[in-house]
């Protein structure tokens, strides 16, 4: 019985963060690429409680932490692994690099010596991603928010810039875990860039604004 417990026990450590020797950190029981089970890196626990500290770090509270950020949003990666590791005794520099590597969510990026979040900011900064180049995105509200950002444009709300989607999908789940029924705006992000209005992409599922004009949204259909 007691060997069945401790199975049972890895077998929900091995659940989060492992590492493919062939194909990098994953997440789950078995690599994507090759179906290989890997190295175990990090449990669902500490997943957790080290993602919080890193989004609370880079995200909100830099200066609480003991972090110098500049005004695009980066830290140095060597401080904020001591500054980790003294706070987390199991915190490592690998266990913060899987964490980052294995997020389907491409919340951070690493450059040389410094990290940054993506996304996600409630301090103030001005992030430097490219401009955008899709003709349209997208932003997922409950039915009782439509007419309001209709009427008034799209503007942040406790983060520092408006986060749209790429895809009516993404948009469609981003918006579902607040609302059973969202719905889904279209901005025509090609006119307002030729206004003058920016929009920059972070990654392959968000596009960043300051905010949006009611002019160039309306409400898009249903798609598949």
């Amino acid at each position: 019985m007691t060997r069945y417990i401790n199975d049972k026990i890895q077998l929900a450590k091995d659940i989060m963060i492992r590492k493919c020797n062939e194909h990098g950190y994953f997440r789950g029981h078995e690599c994507p690429d090759c179906g290989d089970n890997g190295r175990y890196v990090l449990d669902d626990d500490r997943e957790e409680r080290l993602g919080r500290f890193i989004s609370g770090s880079l995200r909100h509270f830099p200066d609480d932490v003991g972090l110098n950020m500049d005004q695009q949003g980066w830290v140095n990666l060597d401080l904020l692994c001591d500054i980790m590791e003294s706070r987390y005794r199991w915190a490592t520099g690998e266990r913060l690099n899987a964490l980052i590597e294995s997020d389907i969510k491409i919340r951070y990026e690493v450059e040389g010596s410094r990290i940054r979040a993506r996304y996600g900011h409630s301090i103030n900064i001005d992030l430097d991603y490219p401009e955008n180049e899709l003709a349209y995105l997208y932003y997922g509200v409950s039915l009782e928010e439509v007419d309001m950002l209709l009427e008034n444009g799209i503007m942040p709300l406790r983060q520092r810039y408006v986060h749209l989607s790429t895809s009516y999908r993404k948009a469609n789940e981003a918006a579902s875990i607040h609302t059973d029924n969202p719905v889904i705006i279209e901005i025509d992000a090609g006119d307002a860039q030729q206004d003058g209005l920016f929009f920059m992409t972070v990654n392959i599922d968000i596009v960043l604004a300051d905010d949006v004009p009611p002019e160039y949204l309306s409400i898009v259909e249903a798609q598949e």
